[in-house]
């Protein structure tokens, strides 16, 4: 079947076109062509992108685009925004692009409103709690997309808040104990995050919140009182109000948007709060550029689409699977856990929308990474030394330390060139491709580029690989067993879990 890449003439094309090369160093391609980085490089607003240290030569990516063409990816693309059910597998359309078009629906529009007003009331100390005082203090409670996406922006732009938010995700009653006992009840609000209402370790944390705030007001203040201190952001408006929330305290989110691709929507609630909505607002601008960049760019020059392209050829014919992102900012220290979930949950799979399974190809990488310099001090060695070579992803800000960006350009220079040393402990075999994104500068619109740049690669790699990156059903296996398990349920459980469940529960 021709949706299974491999049976394209093109993928045959860049498997000759890899054994022709494969041999090469990267730092040869440079010597046969002077233009090597204007050629291999992309300009944007106030974004340059370098990929010119890839394994590729110009004649790598001409093949690559015409990949894409076969697996009709600017079809697909054009399908996605346009609202079609392209996530087939639970029959839904993908539209969180249309969470940051400034054209967007009413529906979209009342959902922003409802983000800009609840926000600046709170942030003007005009929403108060069950003994009248206003609240000073928000606690977002939410775990996966819900937890990482309003975390990590929330984190890498905190020099610009002035509202104090902290996110708690574990059910580890560690995790919010200690984040409890440095707050005052009468002044903390939860914003509580579940696209279904039912997720397990957010719905746990709520009952712990709920339970915090009764016993601290010492059964003073009746179940509709402490509802002022929570707010819900769900798809399911009919559980939350089970649970007792008030219908204006219940922001929508839909069955349409991913939880891995919901910071956009009421889930970046906590953003508007802690920085302003005027700069979520900026963050959702930043976002939209990349969604026109991606939207009308042709594919030699598209960021996401090269992106996706250049992953590929790493992963399939490089052998290379595995992608280190690397943020030369203490500001991205989230951006490789965010990455990390957008990526692996959204492409780890093994099974095409034809239902074959897929075994003469892989899929996603396994994606990790640390801030720099830190992760030099870290796996940096693996990668200079190690006998498995890793794509690596460096991301840079003009208006960052010198020092900090020439340790970023060092590394991506070592990795390609290597060393040759008589001392064999010295030997560095180098020739490990690297792309590099350098901004001007660290705010909430070239953040907002950058996820969205990163949503898009996800998105193509899976138009490529023909699977649906936009499910994730193994996430939900680990689910039912773990509630049997809660249940005392042991009937489908192996040996070893009965054994060690057992030890678990002995008292």
């Amino acid at each position: 079947m021709l949706n299974n890449p491999t049976h394209h003439t093109q993928w045959k094309k860049l498997q000759n076109h890899y054994d022709a090369i494969k041999e090469q160093r990267i730092l040869s391609f440079f010597d046969h062509n002077e233009n090597r980085v204007t050629a291999l490089s992309q300009t944007i607003n106030n974004l340059f992108f370098d990929y010119s240290k890839q394994h590729i030569t110009e004649d790598t990516i001409s093949l690559l685009c015409d990949l894409a063409r076969v697996c009709n990816v600017e079809e697909k693309r054009d399908a996605m925004f346009s609202g079609q059910a392209i996530n087939v597998t639970e029959n839904r359309a993908v539209l969180h692009t249309a969470l940051r078009d400034p054209n967007a629906s009413d529906e979209i529009k009342g959902a922003l409103d409802q983000i800009e007003k609840l926000s600046i009331q709170i942030r003007n100390k005009d929403l108060n709690g069950a003994t009248g005082k206003p609240i000073e203090h928000i606690i977002s409670l939410g775990v996966g997309g819900s937890d990482l996406g309003p975390r990590f922006v929330c984190d890498s732009l905190k020099t610009a808040a002035d509202f104090s938010v902290s996110f708690v995700s574990n059910i580890d009653p560690y995790d919010i104990e200690n984040i409890l006992k440095k707050c005052n009840p009468e002044t903390t609000l939860f914003i509580v995050i579940s696209k279904s209402f039912g997720t397990h370790e957010t719905m746990e944390n709520y009952k712990r919140a709920k339970s915090w705030l009764k016993n601290t007001f010492d059964n003073t203040c009746g179940d509709a009182d402490i509802m002022q201190h929570f707010i819900a952001v769900s798809a399911n408006k009919e559980r939350a109000q089970q649970y007792g929330f008030k219908p204006q305290n219940i922001l929508p989110i839909w069955e349409w948007v991913n939880g891995r691709f919901s910071v956009w929507s009421a889930v970046g609630l906590p953003i508007a709060i802690a920085l302003g909505f005027d700069q979520f607002k900026i963050l959702l601008a930043g976002a939209h550029k990349a969604d026109l960049h991606f939207k009308e760019a042709p594919l030699a020059k598209n960021i996401p689409v090269l992106m996706g392209l250049i992953g590929l050829w790493n992963i399939n014919f490089m052998n290379h699977l595995r992608l280190a992102v690397l943020p030369y900012t203490q500001q991205l220290y989230y951006l490789p856990a965010y990455l990390q979930q957008l990526d692996m949950e959204s492409n780890g799979k093994s099974v095409d929308l034809d239902g074959n399974m897929i075994t003469d190809y892989h899929t996603g990488p396994v994606l990790f990474g640390e801030v720099g310099t830190n992760g030099q001090h870290s796996f940096y060695q693996h990668f200079h030394q190690g006998t498995q070579q890793t794509a690596c992803d460096f991301i840079g800000y003009k208006d960052k330390n010198p020092q900090l960006l020439h340790n970023m350009l060092a590394q991506s220079e070592a990795l390609m060139m290597g060393q040759e040393h008589e001392a064999p402990h010295q030997y560095f075999k180098g020739n490990s491709p690297s792309s590099t994104f350098l901004f001007e500068t660290l705010n909430a619109e070239t953040l907002g580029m950058l996820i969205a740049f990163y949503e898009h690669k996800v998105t193509v790699q899976g138009f490529l690989w023909n699977i649906n990156s936009f499910d994730q059903f193994g996430v939900e296996l680990g689910k039912q067993l773990a509630q049997k398990l809660n249940e005392d349920d042991l009937s489908s459980a192996d040996p070893s879990t009965k054994n060690l469940y057992s030890l678990i529960n002995k008292r």
